[in-house]
């Protein structure tokens, strides 16, 4: 069906969609030549995930536009609408800290990262290379520029106010000059200038120094170290302060490593460096690399590029400049973030080996065991409860090896008392009815913390719903570790030294601890409830006042009398006391 499918394919730009036997599209791709690429994948021959990806191809659709800055538009939506398997990088990236200096009337600085999600005009200072990078570099201003800290006005002058980083906005009438030149010296300090600060820092240490305040001085030193030291990065002979990020790369046919340097006021402010599958051309995986980097970091004034990325595509997506330099400095930046991507590739070329044979390697293992089809997706289940009370379950998410955090669910019972096989069937019909009635991602495979009753449940639960999921169990021996895989008609030894065991010991841990960190949770809560609400003389307002104060009921059993009659009455207190020193 492929073969005669791709004989209609037009010799024109656009998007493909790869689906796999059950029909979930695995891979989103553009072509200039939609013919021509779609034809490469199954006339030539391919190793790593590139080969991965072919075996599991059933059929494509593909989507023809009228011009290339199209396409790549187009297949960044798709991919954020469909997240495909193999679209593994878009997944994967991070986001990066900036600083803002807000435009309110009194200005604050803030360290964000959801730089994309503001409505209001805002000034952006960034990427740095790390969270705590940002907050010292906060924290420096603040302690230099007593701007406002608090989100709202206060009544009166608080803390900030007394030790001298506010001028007290709240109450006095700040000369709106003073506030002016303050965020004008930041904004050059921001952009690159240090000279200010540095200035004012050596200023203030001779006047401490001369009143003999030599621990002051120590500690404005402490910070002119710290900006020599820290932010003062490698000054790049560019003659212009333009802000620049430089990206450069290297392919081994197996991985793409990408390696990007900040230039921010002529300086490096920092790098950031992913290593990719490389399942596309080096051309259309940076590109794409490329486009989908700025869905979570600023785009600067100019982006230098490798000669083998389309510039001219991403100037036309991106509205700014985008350049393949040929010679001088910025050819030579160009060149040391390619060679620094070849080092980091080197670097950690053991380690990606490595979580390939833990990961989609041993996956692989496990549905060949099974003699599954497919095996993208696995659904773990596990309940905990107290002597039948504070009943809960957990449902981890593995994806092709991996978990998958944000696809976590806790579910409270409705029933308080021990009866795991009920705890199962309520968990997995409701997880499964969820399933079906918001069109969600169905499991390619369905693991219970038990043996084969706990699977009969599961079986009777999803017959109900007519669907067909393939479930296993985990048999423990009398250590309580797990020692087989257990299905409707065997029972599986497992090495204990084999990758595979490791596999699955490491998918129990994940959603054990899950399930008991929330079950702790409920307890803590229920604990409180009870407690609390039996205690004569603790209404709705007392018991907001504990709560807020002590959060745990360990900590409010370390409380004196004394203590816990800061906040209710003294004979309140003495029956709160004996009823905490009871279950301790």
């Amino acid at each position: 069906m492929i073969l005669e499918k791709l004989k209609l394919v037009p010799h024109k730009p656009g998007c493909y969609l790869m689906k796999n036997s059950s029909g979930v599209i695995i891979y989103v791709g553009k072509a200039k030549d939609l013919k021509n690429r779609l034809n490469s994948y199954f006339h030539s021959s391919h190793t790593g995930k590139t080969a991965k990806l072919v075996s599991e191809i059933a059929d494509f659709d593909y989507i023809v536009v009228s011009s290339e800055t199209e396409s790549l538009i187009l297949e960044i939506n798709l991919i954020k609408k469909h997240d495909p398997k193999y679209n593994i990088l878009l997944r994967d990236d991070k986001s990066y800290p900036y600083i803002e200096l807000t435009m309110e009337k009194v200005p604050r600085l803030l360290v964000v990262r959801n730089i994309h999600k503001k409505k209001k005009k805002t000034r952006l200072f960034g990427p740095y290379p790390n969270v705590s990078a940002a907050r010292n570099t906060v924290n420096l201003l603040n302690r230099l520029y007593p701007l406002r800290k608090c989100k709202t006005y206060n009544k009166r002058p608080c803390l900030y106010y007394h030790i001298g980083q506010c001028l007290g906005y709240c109450t006095n009438n700040v000369d709106p000059e003073k506030i002016k030149q303050m965020e004008n010296d930041i904004i050059k300090f921001l952009k690159g200038d240090d000279k200010i600060v540095t200035d004012k820092i050596k200023a203030e240490i001779e006047i401490e120094s001369n009143n003999l305040r030599y621990e002051k001085a120590l500690e404005l030193k402490e910070l002119l170290d710290y900006i020599k030291v820290t932010l003062v990065k490698q000054k790049i002979e560019t003659n212009d302060d333009i802000d620049r990020d430089i990206f450069g790369y290297y392919n081994d046919g197996i991985y793409i490593s990408v390696f990007i340097f900040f230039i921010r006021g002529s300086k490096i402010a920092g790098h950031h460096h992913q290593i990719i599958p490389a399942i596309d051309s080096e051309e259309e995986e940076l590109t794409r690399y490329i486009a989908k980097f700025y869905d979570k970091a600023l785009v600067p004034k100019e982006v230098l590029v490798p000669d083998i990325v389309d510039d001219k595509l991403l100037s036309d997506y991106f509205k700014i400049s985008v350049k393949v330099p040929e010679r001088g400095v910025k050819k030579k930046l160009v060149n040391m973030a390619s060679s620094n991507a070849k080092k980091q590739l080197e670097d950690e070329m053991e380690l990606l080996l490595k979580d390939e044979q833990r990961t989609s390697k041993v996956n692989d293992e496990l549905k060949e065991i099974l003699n599954l089809n497919k095996l993208d997706r696995i659904e773990l289940f596990d309940n905990a409860h107290l002597f039948g009370t504070y009943n809960v379950s957990g449902m981890v998410v593995f994806i092709d090896g991996r978990p998958a955090k944000n696809e976590y669910r806790k579910y409270k019972i409705s029933f308080d008392k021990n009866d795991d096989y009920g705890t199962m069937k309520e968990v997995l019909y409701r997880r499964y009815f969820r399933v079906l009635k918001d069109n969600l991602t169905w499991p390619d495979l369905i693991i219970v913390d038990g043996g084969i009753g706990q699977m009969n449940i599961a079986k009777e639960v999803l017959s109900g719903f007519n669907m067909q999921i393939p479930i296993v169990g985990l048999k423990k021996d009398d250590k309580h570790s797990t020692n087989a895989l257990v299905t409707f008609d065997r029972e599986i030894p497992i090495e204990k030294r084999s990758d595979l065991f490791h596999y699955l010991e490491r998918m129990q841990d994940e959603v054990h601890n899950y399930t008991i960190n929330y079950h702790k949770q409920i307890r803590s809560k229920g604990l409180y409830a009870s407690i609390l609400d039996n205690v004569e003389g603790i209404g709705p307002k007392r018991k907001e006042a504990l709560l807020k104060k002590y959060k745990t009921v360990s900590n409010m059993q370390k409380q004196s009398i004394e203590e816990l009659s800061k906040f209710i009455p003294k004979e309140v207190a003495i029956d709160l006391k004996k009823v905490l020193d009871e279950i301790s």
